[in-house]
């Protein structure tokens, strides 16, 4: 599996998540459709687009849902309890595979974002270091839904979340990092998760060959590559 990340039309940096404007309406989706671990049964059609320019790297994620909810308050919170979408990415150009970002957003907008660093087997049980809260406010952010939904949402609701990370973040967090450019390839896998919610799932991009569902595997990042 991999995927192409086209440079915007025009520049980044201010989302809206609008899916079929101007920004978005050509990029080509990828679909979060490999639900393989025991859950609910519901699997809500989920898509991403993403794209770049010389400051950002941005996507937005389009989910078709029925139980919706979001109760995280702060940023770090944890978000995959709620109706939770993830784009997890490693700076494959740069060589360091074994660390990456961890980007959580729950459907209300709300943000976890971790450096990771750990390949080991049992990696989700090792503390990775949160970012700190005003390097993650460098991210940008725009959802349809409202910040906290409780109750529950259980009739059928679509929404979308976006992000625009800058490529100044990346470089605070992984050393001598150079900005994207035509032919560069990063790694990554995207997620659809809902923890706590009344019907939980857990879905991915690329298949996780694993019995435990975690998140947390780099070995299974599938190619993204700049163009």
């Amino acid at each position: 599996m991999e995927y192409t990340i086209r440079r915007a039309k025009r520049p980044l940096g201010h989302p809206s998540t609008d899916w079929s404007g101007p920004l978005w309406g050509d990029v080509e989706p990828l679909q979060i459709a490999d639900y393989r671990f025991d859950d609910s049964g519901h699997h809500p059609h989920t898509q991403v687009r993403i794209a770049y320019d010389d400051d950002f790297l941005a996507a937005i994620f389009r989910v078709e849902d029925q139980y919706v909810r979001a109760v995280a308050k702060e940023f770090g919170d944890p978000v995959s309890a709620d109706s939770c979408v993830e784009f997890f990415l490693s700076p494959y150009a740069m060589g360091q595979t074994d660390a990456y970002f961890n980007f959580e957003l729950n459907c209300g907008g709300k943000l976890l974002l971790r450096r990771c660093s750990s390949t080991t087997e049992r990696q989700w049980e090792r503390p990775s270091p949160l970012l700190a809260r005003e390097d993650g406010a460098l991210v940008r952010i725009a959802h349809t839904m409202p910040p906290r939904v409780e109750p529950e949402i259980t009739v059928p609701t679509t929404w979308l979340v976006e992000f625009h990370a800058p490529f100044d973040l990346f470089s605070r967090y992984f050393v001598d990092l150079p900005r994207p450019e035509p032919g560069v390839e990063w790694k990554g896998n995207f997620y659809k998760c809902a923890a706590a919610t009344s019907h939980p799932h857990w879905g991915t991009w690329a298949p996780l060959e694993m019995e435990k569902a975690s998140f947390h595997a780099p070995q299974f990042f599938q190619p993204l590559t700049f163009s």
